[in-house]
């Protein structure tokens, strides 16, 4: 099974996530690549894909939406998940946080499987309006790993009964 994790990152927060989640597949044995979604030039050879972005002003960046759009086809022959990273406190930790109405009309385009959104991050430092404005408040890392590792486990177990028909052996003990 060879899975190809894609990310629209600013600030580097939502890259992280997508990094977690490739390394979830690889310790479960599957092969799985990262690229930015600007990288991500063919889906050719991919069995899923995972796509995700953060959240500015309740809209994915504009590059993850046209990774989509580009894609819609490919996507649509093979299982896809969404990600979004966002919420800027314990919320995306404590419950489950539904996607925005344009991921959500994006996720019925390439029917996909599933959406998780994370806690995002923003450094003290950020720059740019508004990010320095919101980081003078707001600034931390509220990615939770355990919740990011969950949710790819959950993936990785519904692709090894797509493929086979049977679950997977469980994870590991992290």
């Amino acid at each position: 099974m060879h899975v190809l994790v894609v990310y629209a990152s600013k600030m580097g927060g939502t890259e992280g996530i997508a990094l977690q989640v490739r390394d979830a597949f690889v310790d479960r044995g599957l092969t799985a690549d990262i690229a930015a979604v600007e990288d991500a030039r063919s889906l050719d050879g991919y069995d899923a894909v995972v796509i995700g972005s953060g959240l500015y002003a309740t809209h994915w960046r504009r590059s993850a939406r046209r990774f989509v759009r580009r894609n819609v086809e490919a996507l649509q022959a093979i299982p896809v998940w969404f990600f979004s990273s966002g919420p800027l406190d314990p919320s995306a930790a404590e419950h489950n946080i539904p996607p925005v109405g344009q991921v959500r009309s994006l996720m019925d385009r390439v029917g996909s499987r599933g959406h998780a959104t994370f806690g995002g991050r923003l450094p003290a430092d950020a720059k740019g309006f508004p990010a320095s404005a919101m980081a003078k408040e707001l600034s931390g890392d509220w990615r939770d790993a355990e919740q990011i590792r969950g949710w790819a486990d959950e993936i990785v177990d519904e692709l090894t009964l797509l493929t086979t028909g049977s679950p997977a052996s469980p994870a590991s003990p992290r």
